[in-house]
């Protein structure tokens, strides 16, 4: 049960005539006026929580409303771990780019891959760099063919004003068949019989 904190009502807030209440067990008492389920919630030292205000009539639980709170945060830190973050890495080429510069840029792009990072590779080009904007789209397009299976290409090279850049995704990952056995031979009366 998820409920934006903001929007609980607890306690005297709860506005409505007719409550369903349920109590801190999870079993159902009935159908109550508020100011006597609060009368209830006090006896056992807790709190009146809406829990479902759209229903007709407003559902309302008896419950420790800080606990309720910390266990809701709690579940909440629990599933931002579990997320994995899309890191997207840079990798910056020059059109004049000698080839040891290229491959080791190249071998930064592969291993951030394979680390499951997405990358942007990116070209700038500067003052009369502009008017061989060709050069560059060699560059990306040689990368794209060098990484090959190893990523795929969410965006083809694309200019934006002095720069020109190009994302890969790290390829995502199959499960590795367990591999046939292969066929035995027929056993040798088999084929002397199947040669007659």
């Amino acid at each position: 049960m998820v409920i934006d904190k903001r929007f609980i009502r607890i306690n005297e807030r709860i506005r409505a005539r007719e409550i369903r209440v349920i109590d801190d067990e999870g079993q159902q008492i009935g159908i109550l006026p508020p100011f006597e389920a609060l009368k209830k919630a006090r006896e056992k030292n807790l709190d009146l929580v809406e829990i479902s205000p759209t229903a007709n009539p407003p559902v309302c639980r008896i419950m420790d409303y800080g606990k309720f709170l910390y266990q809701q945060e709690k579940k909440e830190r629990e599933a931002k771990k579990h997320q994995k973050t899309i890191v997207v890495k840079e990798v910056k080429f020059r059109i004049n780019v000698d080839d040891h510069d290229y491959e080791t840029k190249k071998n930064h792009v592969l291993r951030f891959l394979d680390e499951g990072d997405k990358v942007k590779a990116t070209i700038f080009f500067r003052g009369r760099e502009m008017t061989r904007t060709g050069l560059g789209r060699e560059i990306l397009e040689r990368l794209i063919k060098d990484i090959g299976d190893r990523g795929i290409v969410e965006f083809r090279p694309r200019q934006e004003g002095n720069t020109l850049h190009l994302i890969l995704a790290p390829t995502a990952k199959k499960p590795e068949k367990p591999e046939k056995p292969a066929k035995a031979a027929p056993p040798p009366q088999q084929a002397a019989q199947g040669a007659n």
